[in-house]
C-alpha cells in the first residue's frame, strides 16, 4: 500500500523518469554487449552534465536519468533482475500490471535504493565525473578515506670509513616531537656509499588512532680515510716503496679491509705504478668484490751521509738515462 501511495503522488516529471525504459534511455537494445553500455553512458553523461548545460534547465533532469539508468545496468546481477521483472512495467503511476510478480519503475528504484539519483554519492562537479571514471568509463565506488599515516623522521650519522666497507652497527639518538629523546640502533650494510639512505620502517613519528606510524630515513656520512680512497667497488691505497725495493724489487706486505697480503714488487718500479689485487674491493652485488690498487711511491730519505751520495753518483753514471725525454708543453 505504501508503494501505491507513493506513486500517487508523483508529479508529471517524475512519472514520466521512472516509466522511461533503461535501455532507451541510454539509447541501445536489449541485447547490447555489457561493454556498450559504459560507452553509451559516458557519452550521454558529457551531453548532459548541467556544467556543460547551465542554460538548459532540464539538462540536470536528463543526466539524473542517465545516471540512474547506468547504476542499473551495469551492474550484471541488477540488469538480469530489471530484464526479468521490468518488461511487465506499465505506465506512470499505474502500479502492477501484466505480470503478477512485476515491478513498476517506482518500485524497482526503491528496490535498489535509488543508487543513480544525484545528491549524496551522486556528482557535484564536471570535475567529479571524470575523477570517478575508471579506466573502461564507468564510474567506480568511492573508496573509504585512508588511515592517515605518521610523519618521517630524518636523522644524519657519521661511520667510520671500514664501517661503510664492511658493514657493522650504529646507536643513534632520536629526537621526537615533544622532546623525548630515543635511543635506536641501525645496521650499517657492507659496501653503503657516501649520502645513501637507510629506511628504518615505523621508527618514525605515531599515527593518529588506525594509521601505521612513520619511518626513519637515515643519511649515512662516510669520513674519509687517511690512506684508502673508493671509486665505486673498487679501493684505491698508496703504497710506499724505498729507492732499493724500486730498483731491485721486493716482496711487502700491504693491508686490506679482509687482511694484510704480501705483493710482489717487479725490480725497476717507477713512482705512480699501479698494481691490481683482484678482490679485495668493497663489495658488491651477488657477493662480488670490487678490486684493490696499489699505487706504488718511491720515497727517499730526506737526509744522506758524503759516502751514500757517492754510491748515487757512481750509480746514475753507470746507468744513463733522461726520465723527463719526453716531457714537453
Amino acid at each position: 500500500m505504501r508503494v501505491v501511495e507513493c506513486n500517487s503522488h508523483l508529479d508529471t516529471r517524475g512519472a514520466r523518469k521512472m516509466a522511461n525504459d533503461y535501455y532507451q534511455t541510454l539509447g541501445i537494445q536489449r541485447d547490447v554487449p555489457q561493454g556498450e553500455i559504459e560507452r553509451a553512458y559516458r557519452k550521454l553523461a558529457r551531453k548532459y552534465h548541467p556544467d556543460l548545460n547551465q542554460d538548459d534547465q532540464t539538462a540536470k533532469e536528463k543526466f539524473q536519468e542517465v545516471q540512474q539508468a547506468y547504476e542499473i545496468l551495469n551492474d550484471p546481477e541488477k540488469r538480469a533482475m530489471y530484464d526479468r521483472f521490468g518488461k511487465s512495467m506499465g505506465p506512470a503511476g499505474s502500479g502492477r500490471q501484466g505480470h503478477p510478480g512485476g515491478f513498476s519503475g517506482f518500485e524497482f528504484d526503491q528496490f535498489f535504493g535509488q543508487q543513480g539519483s544525484a545528491g549524496a554519492g551522486g556528482f557535484n562537479g564536471f570535475a567529479d565525473l571524470f575523477e570517478q571514471m575508471n579506466s573502461t568509463g564507468g564510474p567506480r565506488r568511492r573508496q573509504p578515506a585512508r588511515p592517515r599515516e605518521g610523519a618521517d623522521l630524518h636523522h644524519e650519522v657519521q661511520v667510520p670509513f671500514k664501517t661503510a666497507i664492511l658493514g657493522g652497527e650504529v646507536r643513534l639518538s632520536i629526537q621526537r616531537a615533544g622532546g623525548q629523546v630515543e635511543n635506536l640502533s641501525a645496521k650499517i650494510p657492507a659496501g653503503i656509499e657516501d649520502q645513501r639512505k637507510i629506511r628504518l620502517r615505523g621508527q618514525g613519528e605515531p599515527a593518529p588512532p588506525g594509521g601505521r606510524p612513520g619511518d626513519l630515513l637515515i643519511t649515512v656520512r662516510v669520513t674519509a680515510h687517511p690512506c684508502f680512497r673508493r671509486h665505486g667497488d673498487n679501493l684505491e691505497v698508496e703504497v710506499p716503496l724505498t729507492l732499493a725495493e724500486a730498483v731491485l724489487g721486493a716482496k711487502i706486505d700491504v693491508p686490506t679491509p679482509w687482511g694484510a697480503i704480501a705483493l710482489t714488487v717487479p725490480a725497476g718500479t717507477s713512482s705512480g705504478k699501479r698494481l691490481r689485487i683482484k678482490g679485495h674491493g668493497v663489495s658488491g652485488p651477488e657477493e662480488q668484490r670490487g678490486d684493490l690498487f696499489a699505487v706504488l711511491r718511491i720515497v727517499v730519505p730526506e737526509e744522506v751521509d758524503e759516502s751514500s751520495a757517492e754510491l748515487i753518483r757512481q750509480f746514475t753514471s753507470q746507468n744513463q738515462m733522461d726520465p723527463r725525454c719526453e716531457l714537453g708543453w
